[in-house]
């Protein structure tokens, strides 16, 4: 764990949201710094009553620091003119944890297929006996991991709220999978979506690797334009037919997942991990909640719960391997800016 000239430790410090990173944050730093709690909903977490303040203690205490959580948008909550004012101490749950490990870590992000990414990479570590924990976006806050270790790898699924608010966060692996329209409403435009995105390269010193769709018009296009210290893999992901004739899992019948293969299988020989194993992990994946999940089959009847799907893009991967399919939508349109 590193402590000299930590930035988070015996500091002032405002978590702002309650949900599990601002929990796990708090249960991270309550012993490591002063710390209080502001959430925009009065009844979240009474148990901490004790730590929460309100607005106008806010505006006469001086934070060193304030952790928001990546859900809540600047521009759109209680907090907003206090947190543009003091937008240069605003961080993530992932700074503090950059602050205080030194751990490998491989972060993936991308408009679709994080989650499914993120999680296989882990049951490959998991499955050749690394000691790897699965963190961020998909769940599980970055903080609330214990008996870390220096032999512990982070396996981080990072959303572009998440990339967009950290300011000292880096990974040694980074990963974009592609880079589709979404979460305009929040980012306003589409340049600053992709240049969330990019903040994982961006932020990789000289040793570091990234890995990024090859034939991806917008992450081409940023590629051409700046310049990236880390050594970077264009994955190629057409063809895919040919590439996967060992892989029997019908769950990668999309073109989709086997994209995300595509970039698992090139980052493996990296991480040294053993091929013919790797194989029998993917093999076994049996997949995530609401993605693709096959979760009815009588006769000539084959539900699937693809729900977590909330782009076209995301869709279409699973929807064009289908015949005879019926599409049932549902929930609020994203705004469109």
């Amino acid at each position: 764990m590193k402590i000299f000239n930590n930035i988070f430790l015996r500091k002032k410090i405002l978590i702002y949201g309650l949900g599990k990173s601002g929990i796990s944050s708090y249960k991270f730093l309550k012993n490591k710094s002063d710390v209080y709690l502001f959430d925009d909903n009065k009844k979240n977490n009474l148990k901490l009553k004790k730590k929460i303040i309100n607005l106008e203690q806010i505006q006469k205490i001086n934070f060193d620091r304030i952790i928001i959580s990546p859900g809540i948008d600047i521009s759109d909550c209680k907090l907003s003119k206090f947190l543009k004012k003091n937008f240069q101490k605003v961080h993530t749950d992932l700074d503090v944890l950059f602050s205080f490990y030194n751990n490998e870590s491989i972060t993936i992000t991308g408009t679709n297929g994080k989650s499914t990414t993120a999680k296989i990479l882990h049951d490959a570590l998991i499955d050749q006996k690394k000691d790897s924990r699965l963190i961020g976006n998909i769940g599980n806050p970055a903080l609330s991991e214990e008996n870390i270790t220096k032999k512990t790898i982070f396996v981080i699924e990072a959303s572009s709220y998440q990339l967009d608010y950290s300011r000292l966060f880096r990974s040694k692996y980074a990963v974009i999978l592609n880079i589709t329209q979404d979460h305009i409403e929040r980012h306003k435009s589409l340049k600053n979506y992709v240049n969330a995105k990019f903040k994982l390269l961006k932020s990789q010193k000289k040793g570091s690797f990234a890995y990024v769709k090859k034939d991806d018009e917008l992450i081409t296009k940023k590629l051409k334009k700046n310049k990236y210290s880390s050594k970077i893999y264009r994955v190629h992901t057409s063809n895919l037919n040919n590439k996967f004739n060992e892989i029997t899992n019908k769950y990668f019948i999309s073109d989709g997942n086997k994209e995300n293969l595509s970039f698992i299988l090139k980052i493996a020989p990296r991480l040294k991990l053993n091929y013919k194993k790797l194989i029998k992990t993917i093999n076994k994946f049996k997949g995530l909640d609401y993605r693709q999940q096959i979760i009815f089959v009588k006769k000539n009847l084959t539900i699937i719960n693809d729900s977590k799907s909330t782009s076209f893009a995301s869709s279409e991967n699973i929807l064009k391997n289908l015949n005879g399919a019926y599409w049932i939508l549902g929930g609020i349109p994203k705004k469109r800016r």
